[in-house]
């Protein structure tokens, strides 16, 4: 067993903790920041039971899987916290996933990945696609916020039905991307889906002895790890304004820095870990592909749902935040665009991200 399976399964132990801490009313501070670690092992269980699913089913709806299921526990987190009314930080955690996957995962594997190999290398197509969805992304959330900075006196309404509109059309543009990245140009993907193949086909090696993976069990795993998780979120978001204004943190801070990297960590860990291994276009697949997820789909469905749930959630961002995408987006598609990486390239990615870290951290308000 690896070192970070061992890790992940001390950290379920924090699932009972965080619970007794709720019930026992052991303090907001405390609930928080068990809940916050409870929900670490949770994704990563998450994302093995879509992975084990998708041995099964075979890789093109394994594919599919993976797609819808990747970012849930963020997914999970915002609905949550959407529902609770904590609109700004929802808008924040968007924002952040975008940049911890672009600036810190990125970093994290070209640096670790560059040390152990002088230059690694991957799809500068496929790159310079994913660039171009990014890039759709930004002017996404740039026009909603252009155009209340703008204009005088537009309604939240107005902001609302054009957010509703544009994510409409982001949903379209990710079902679009599943169709080219799985069908149409399956081939410019070919080096990353035989490094997920070969991932595949050791993990199948490995069981073939016993049997294959129950296709019920997981199913199962994965029900109860995402309620687990929608519980876990609940006491996370319940707690959420009084542990950070103890802490010394604004809500803007814990939705850009803190939140996405409780609920991505362990896609962090494995987009890292593959890095190492001289396995650049998986890595970057899941970094990227991660962030254009959230962009792409997780961002339309919850403005889809704030709707719903008669919040007022829209794509009017923060100008602050809204540079700090920008810049982030910027930058990687710059490191990325010749399909190769070494150490510095990471190193100047996790450079940004600090810097960026360091203006939340100080930025005084969320308006």
């Amino acid at each position: 067993m690896s070192a970070k399976n061992i890790i992940f399964l001390i950290l379920l132990l924090f699932i009972p903790v965080s619970l007794a801490a709720h019930f026992l009313e052991w303090g907001d501070l405390i609930v928080f920041i068990t809940a916050g670690l409870a929900i670490l092992p949770l994704a990563a269980w998450m994302g093995t039971a879509t992975e084990e699913i998708a041995v099964v089913v075979g890789p093109s709806l394994g594919g599919l899987l993976n797609a819808t299921f990747g970012n849930a526990t963020e997914l999970i987190i915002a609905l949550v916290a959407l529902n609770a009314g904590l609109i700004d930080v929802v808008k924040a955690s968007i924002t952040g996933s975008i940049i911890s996957n672009l600036l810190l995962v990125m970093g994290f594997s070209m640096l670790l990945g560059g040390l152990r190999y002088k230059e690694q290398t991957f799809q500068s197509v496929v790159a310079r696609v994913n660039a171009s969805s990014m890039n759709l992304a930004v002017i996404a959330i740039l026009l909603p916020t252009a155009m209340n900075y703008t204009s005088i006196g537009i309604s939240e309404r107005t902001l609302q039905n054009l957010s509703l509109a544009v994510a409409v059309v982001l949903i379209l543009v990710y079902g679009l991307t599943l169709l080219f990245s799985m069908k149409t140009h399956a081939y410019l993907y070919d080096v990353g889906v035989a490094e997920i193949e070969a991932e595949t086909d050791a993990k199948i090696e490995e069981i073939a002895a016993e049997e294959k993976p129950n296709l019920w069990i997981w199913t199962g795993v994965l029900l109860v790890c995402t309620l687990l998780v929608a519980l876990e979120s609940e006491l996370l978001v319940e707690t959420l304004e009084v542990a950070t204004s103890k802490l010394g943190l604004t809500a803007l801070f814990t939705g850009v820095i803190l939140l996405p990297i409780v609920g991505n960590a362990a896609e962090h860990a494995t987009a890292v870990t593959v890095a190492m291994k001289n396995k650049m276009d998986l890595s970057l697949s899941v970094a990227v592909g991660s962030s254009m997820q959230i962009a792409l789909f997780v961002a339309p469905v919850l403005v889809i749902a704030g709707r719903f749930l008669n919040q007022p959630m829209d794509l009017d961002f923060n100008p602050f935040e809204l540079v700090a995408v920008a810049v982030s987006v910027l930058i990687a598609n710059s490191i990325s665009s010749d399909g190769k990486s070494n150490w510095l390239e990471g190193t100047l990615l996790l450079a940004a991200y600090t810097v960026l870290g360091f203006a939340f951290y100080f930025h005084p308000v969320v308006s």
